[in-house]
């Protein structure tokens, strides 16, 4: 910590996308940051998918796309509904000279972004625990490491998921296990033809695949697939609560996954080069703790920023740790640190697509929980099933299949059932249109 005076004017705890957009902003305007990361670099303990959005990127870094290290452009979205060794799968394919996201590898990105962020002026120190936070009269004055303690006009948490100082200062409560997803993700290496030829892309385009079903029918659980320059990430995530329920091992769902007919071809002669396993804040905009307080803030996963219908997270990470930033100039400028003048972070938060989307799906857990084994199991398989019977040529006529098949609704699902589940998801779709 020999870079670290015992005053500084911001500290910012966690070294991801929503402490760098944070520390960065600061920085640029003219004040004294600095990002403490507890890990070797800037990504080293970072998980993700993963896809990083150019729009909201371009607020922080406007000429990203010049030298950042990037994978693959993304042009087409596949939605797949699995069986269990069926599946049907929607695309949808669109090239634009402007992209919209691009596959990255977060421990090489994570890296390039902490070395803009030093460009800019940022301290960043890693390698450092941060124990505890320094309060004084009701404000947070500073935070302690397992050296020494140093001292700050504003303290920012952007330290993931389980953000410990802020349960430690009562901001936020212990997580539940239905709060959050385990996700597994594996980095499969395959050569750069290989890829463009499984998945009809050309170049530096790539693919996102969205995966329901398949080892996770009946459960509140997603997989994801991503392409990369000469690897494919492929993963999945469960929440804790159906994890502990079902008595299950993510890493034995994710080999299941692996070998669905619809995914091994994929994968197939890859090798496995990385593993990891994360924490994925799942509690939408019900489980949003307090964001701040005086002489703090929250951004990034440590306040469940995370929209997990769209697999949206470093998107509201970064913007989440620019409100943060810019709301730390002001705050500056003014010297007044109080939880009146930082809930200036919250408003802007609130005029944000952040909060809104985060609204539009507030009831999404909710209502899918109880419902999980019919929203996520009986109707993909429903739906396999009919194409099935679409798909097949026979001696049989299409009139009869189509009877048999509505007839076979009413025979596997009792009436009351049926009803049961037409109505939640009325609800469902009332609550994210029209509330």
């Amino acid at each position: 910590m020999e870079h670290l005076h015992n005053k500084t004017e911001v500290i910012v705890v966690g070294g991801g996308p929503a402490g760098i957009s944070c520390a960065i902003t600061v920085a640029r305007a003219g004040y004294e940051v600095v990002l403490i990361e507890r890990g070797k670099f800037s990504g080293s303990k970072n998980v993700f998918g993963g896809a990083i959005y150019a729009k909201p990127t371009r607020e922080i870094f406007p000429d990203f796309e010049k030298s950042a290290p990037l994978e693959r452009k993304t042009i087409e979205h596949k939605y797949a509904l699995l069986g269990e060794n069926d599946g049907t799968v929607i695309s949808y394919r669109k090239k634009t000279e402007e992209n919209e996201s691009y596959s990255v590898i977060r421990g090489k990105f994570d890296r390039w972004m902490a070395e803009e962020a030093k460009k800019a002026g940022v301290i960043l120190v890693e390698e450092t625990v941060v124990t505890d936070l320094i309060l004084e009269n009701g404000y947070v004055k500073g935070v302690v490491t397992e050296l020494e303690s140093y001292y700050a006009d504003i303290v920012v948490l952007a330290d993931g998921v389980n953000s410990l100082l802020a349960k430690q200062i009562g901001l936020r409560s212990d997580l539940k296990p239905e709060d959050v997803a385990l996700s597994v993700k594996e980095v499969i290496k395959l050569p750069e033809n290989v890829i463009n030829e499984r998945f009809h892309v050309t170049g530096d385009e790539g693919c996102i695949y969205e995966i329901f079903g398949g080892s996770m029918l009946g459960m509140l659980g997603l997989g994801f697939l991503y392409t990369n320059k000469n690897s494919i990430s492929i993963g999945l995530g469960v929440t804790l609560s159906e994890l502990t329920k079902r008595g299950l091992r993510p890493y034995e769902l994710l080999d299941k996954l692996k070998s669905h007919p619809e995914i091994a071809p994929l994968l197939k002669d890859g090798e496995l080069v990385e593993y990891s396993a994360h924490l994925i804040p799942e509690g939408g905009y019900k489980k949003i703790p307090a964001i701040y307080s005086n002489g703090i803030m929250i951004c990034g996963d440590a306040a469940m920023f995370v929209n997990n219908m769209h697999w949206e997270g470093t998107n509201l990470a970064m913007i989440s740790g620019k409100f943060a930033g810019e709301t730390a100039v002001v705050a500056l400028g003014r010297r007044d640190f109080s939880k009146n003048m930082l809930s200036l972070y919250a408003d802007k938060l609130e005029n944000s697509f952040i909060i809104k989307d985060l609204r539009t799906y507030k009831n999404l857990m909710s209502g899918i929980e109880g419902r999980a084994s019919e929203f996520l199991g009986y109707y993909p398989k429903k739906i396999n099933s009919f194409m099935e019977m679409f798909v097949t040529t026979d001696s049989i006529p299409k009139r009869e299949k189509y009877h048999k098949f509505i007839k076979s609704i009413f025979t596997d699902r009792k009436i009351l059932d049926l009803f049961k589940d037409f109505w939640a998801g009325i609800k469902l779709l009332w609550s994210i249109l029209v509330k």
